[in-house]
C-alpha cells in the first residue's frame, strides 16, 4: 500500500456520500426541481418523493409516516425535541398541581452538546431545573438512577442511544421500561409525561431503530453518519405528542413544526442512505467489529494506554483510547501528516482545546483525557488501513512523549 494514500478513520464525524445515494438524489438536484408545496405537476412530483422517503423511514422505525418530521440535521432534531417539548408541556404541572411552580428535565453527563446546550439554555433563561445523571467508568447510564431522578415535575428525559465519542451503547430500552414503571407507580398512563427522547445519530446504521422495541417517545437521527448528505435529519415524534415549533415563518410544512421549503434531494438521500445501511447492517457490523478489535488490541500494546468506553457494549466501528503523557492535538497533526485522518473526539468541539467532557465524565482526569485518540471505521476501511495506523502510531507516541513534561503513573488510570 502506498504510504501516502489517505486513510479516513473519522466516520463518527461524517461519512462520505455513498454513490448509490447520490444517484437517488440526482434527479431532484436537476430535472425534478419542484417545490413540494406547489399544486402543479412539477410540485406534486417533489411532494411524492418526500412522501415516499417518509414512508420508507417510517417502515425502518416501525412507526407511522406522520410521526416523522424532517429537519436540517441531528442538532436541529435534538433542539426541536428538547426546546419544543419542554415549552409545550412545562405549564402542565402548574395547572394540575398548584403547589408546583417549576418543571424538570433529566439527562446524563455524556450527551452530545446539541442536547446539553438546549437544556442549559432552558435552565438559565426559561426557569427549568435539570438533573444530570453521572455515568460509570464505561460511560453507561444506570436505568435505576433515571427512575430515582424522576419527579412529579419531570417533563422530558433525554439519553443518547450510542455515544459519539467513546462508542458506548446505552441501555435505552431498559431506561424506557424504568420510565414506564415510574408512570405506573404514580398513576399515569403510558402515553403521559414524562416523555423519553433518544438521540440515535451515532446508532443509525449499526443498531435497531425500532422505536416500539426501544420504547421512546422521540428519536433524532441525521443522514451524514450513514453515508447520506449533510444538512438533513429527522425527529420521530410519537402520535399524540405536540412540541412547540422552534422556528416560524413557513406555511404548514412538516405538520407546522418545521417551516421552509423541504430540501427534497437531501430528504431523498436520507431515506436512501438509511435503507442501504439497514440492508447491509448485519454483514457490515461483523466486518467492522473484526477490524475494530484488531485496532484496539494493537494500540493497547503501546505502554500506558487505556480503552475508553465499554469493552464490548460499544459501536462496531468505534475505538477510543487514551494515550498517556502526550497531547492529543499534536498526535492528530502527526497522523494527518502521515495521511491518516482521525480525531480526539467530537468534530463539533474541534475548535476547543479542552479535553472531552465525555471522557472526563467517566472519571479520567484532564491529563489522561487530553491524550485520547478516536478512530471510527467505515465501509471503505480495510485491514491494511488498520495495519498502517498500527505501524505509524507507536513512533509518533514515542516522539511526543520525549517532548512532554507530563509523566503520569499508569496504575491510577487502569
Amino acid at each position: 500500500m502506498d504510504s501516502h494514500e489517505e486513510i479516513y478513520l473519522d466516520h463518527a464525524g461524517t461519512a462520505p456520500l455513498d454513490p448509490r445515494v447520490l444517484a437517488a438524489m440526482q434527479p431532484y438536484l436537476t430535472t425534478e426541481f419542484g417545490n413540494p408545496g406547489s399544486f402543479h405537476t412539477t410540485g406534486r412530483k417533489a411532494k411524492e418523493a418526500v412522501d415516499d422517503a417518509r414512508d420508507l423511514i417510517a417502515k425502518i422505525l416501525h412507526c407511522k409516516a406522520e410521526e416523522i418530521v424532517f429537519t436540517a440535521g441531528g442538532t436541529e432534531a435534538n433542539n426541536l425535541a428538547i426546546l419544543g417539548i419542554t415549552r409545550a408541556y412545562r405549564g402542565k404541572w402548574q395547572m394540575a398541581n398548584s403547589t408546583s411552580s417549576g418543571y424538570d428535565l433529566i439527562t446524563d453527563t455524556v450527551e452530545h452538546h446539541s442536547v446539553l446546550h438546549p437544556i442549559e439554555h432552558l435552565v438559565k433563561k426559561e426557569g427549568a431545573t435539570a438533573t444530570f445523571i453521572g455515568v460509570d467508568r464505561f460511560g453507561l447510564v444506570d436505568p435505576q438512577k433515571v427512575f430515582d431522578a424522576i419527579t412529579e415535575q419531570t417533563v422530558l428525559i433525554s439519553v443518547m442511544y450510542a455515544n459519539n465519542e467513546i462508542g458506548t451503547i446505552e441501555p435505552v430500552a431498559e431506561i424506557a421500561k424504568k420510565i414506564q414503571e415510574w408512570k405506573a407507580a404514580h398513576g399515569r398512563q403510558p402515553n403521559e409525561l414524562p416523555y423519553f427522547h433518544v438521540d440515535a445519530c451515532q446508532a443509525a446504521g449499526a443498531l435497531s431503530l425500532d422505536v416500539k422495541a426501544i420504547g421512546c417517545d422521540l428519536m433524532s437521527m441525521n443522514a451524514a453518519k450513514v453515508y447520506g448528505p449533510k444538512g438533513v435529519g429527522f425527529l420521530y415524534i410519537r402520535s399524540g405528542i405536540r412540541p412547540e415549533p422552534i422556528m416560524f415563518g413557513g406555511s404548514g410544512q412538516e405538520w407546522g413544526l418545521r417551516p421552509g421549503t423541504e430540501n427534497v434531494p437531501a430528504i431523498v438521500g436520507l431515506a436512501a442512505a438509511l435503507k442501504i445501511a439497514e440492508d447491509e447492517k448485519e454483514k457490515e457490523n461483523a466486518r467492522l467489529i473484526t477490524l475494530r478489535d484488531k485496532l484496539i488490541a494493537g494500540i493497547l500494546k503501546i505502554p500506558k494506554t487505556r480503552l475508553n468506553g465499554h469493552p464490548t457494549q460499544r459501536l462496531p466501528n468505534n475505538a477510543n483510547i487514551s494515550i498517556l503523557d502526550i497531547e492529543g492535538e499534536a498526535m492528530i497533526l502527526y497522523l494527518d501528516e502521515a495521511m491518516i485522518r482521525a480525531s480526539t473526539g467530537s468534530a463539533c468541539t474541534s475548535s476547543s482545546l479542552d479535553p472531552s467532557h465525555v471522557i472526563i465524565a467517566t472519571g479520567l482526569p484532564y491529563e489522561a483525557a487530553h491524550g485520547s485518540l478516536r478512530c471510527t471505521l467505515g465501509r471503505g476501511t480495510r485491514e491494511c488501513d488498520v495495519d498502517r495506523l498500527l505501524e505509524v502510531l507507536p513512533p509518533i507516541v514515542e516522539i511526543l512523549r520525549k517532548l512532554s513534561p507530563v509523566k503520569l503513573n499508569m496504575k491510577h488510570y487502569v
